[in-house]
């Protein structure tokens, strides 16, 4: 099974176009040394030809130009994109949905209140129904014993289940979000058997998920931000990590002390937020983050297991 990157940042990206934080400004100035990410989304492939996308950032249109597997030239008009699961319904990771009307129609894996408000609050649903018959939504299921399989993609099972995460700032259910909402999953290559937990919008380690993460070969979770508070720290926000649906790496609890349980795993973070200071790459928090064992995801970066 292979991995690709597409995105790696939080939403708005690295630099984020308005935002002047120490990260942002640095990189400008070129007093930080880092790399620029696009925003979130990794692409699945068991044959390196067709490929299960998840998540559609606003960055699509460049993340695809990026990376010449998904633009194959079989024909006139062509994808190595089969499918789209879509793990949650933010902005952030459904707008690309847009950028590919060109190639509707094409199959969407979402959750049930995933597909309410992608055909009410942002109804991008209804609003693509015009090109070509638009997105063919296909039922997620929670069911994580049986998980499913998408068509085109041989030798994958996909096994989702529900994060303890927050709905979309549009969404009726913000701060009051149900199962669904938002998701994980365990990729399996049935072939192979090695796998991945892959949970972008990590808010809390349920005991749910703990068997799983067990059994995955690699670890892909939420790096979205260091400390809870980072946000009002950097003068840039009002909300917590938690409120946001995000386990910070640092502090009692965090991501780090979370991962330092399984040492044998491949750990990698994924989703990092414009503030973070682990993008900077001569940060102590960066140094810390490598000195156990866990990798900073970037956009490029190719994972096979």
């Amino acid at each position: 099974m292979k991995i690709h990157v597409l995105g790696s940042a939080a939403g708005g990206g690295f630099p984020q176009w308005n935002c002047n934080c120490n990260n942002c400004k640095g990189f400008r100035d070129g007093t930080v040394k880092a790399q620029a990410r696009t925003q979130s989304s990794i692409c699945v492939s068991t044959d390196g030809e067709h490929w299960l996308l998840f998540n559609a950032s606003p960055d699509i249109r460049n993340q695809l130009a990026s990376f010449e597997p998904l633009q194959p030239a079989r024909k006139l008009r062509d994808t190595g994109i089969e499918a789209v699961v879509v793990m949650d319904a933010q902005i952030d990771h459904t707008t690309g949905l847009l950028m590919l009307r060109e190639g509707l129609p094409l199959d969407v894996y979402c959750t049930d209140p995933v597909f309410e408000d992608l055909s009410t609050g942002y109804p991008l649903f209804t609003m693509l129904k015009k090109w070509n018959g638009g997105l063919q939504r296909k039922a997620l299921s929670l069911d994580t014993e049986t998980g499913f399989t998408v068509p085109g993609i041989e030798n994958l099972r996909v096994h989702a289940m529900p994060l303890d995460s927050n709905a979309p700032p549009y969404s009726p259910r913000r701060d009051n979000p149900v199962p669904g909402d938002n998701i994980g999953v365990f990729l399996q290559d049935t072939k192979t058997g090695g796998s991945v937990f892959y949970a972008p919008g990590l808010g809390k380690i349920e005991p749910h998920l703990i068997p799983w993460m067990e059994k995955a070969d690699v670890l892909l979770v939420d790096g979205t931000l260091w400390r809870d508070d980072e946000m009002i720290f950097q003068g840039v926000g009002t909300s917590t990590g938690q409120k946001m649906g995000h386990l910070a790496q640092s502090g009692e609890g965090g991501m780090l002390e979370v991962l330092a349980q399984y040492p044998d795993k491949r750990k990698v973070l994924i989703h990092i937020n414009n503030t973070n200071p682990i993008l900077n790459e001569e940060s102590e928090e960066r140094s810390i983050v490598e000195s156990q064992g866990v990798e900073i995801s970037f956009d490029g970066m190719e994972i096979e297991v």
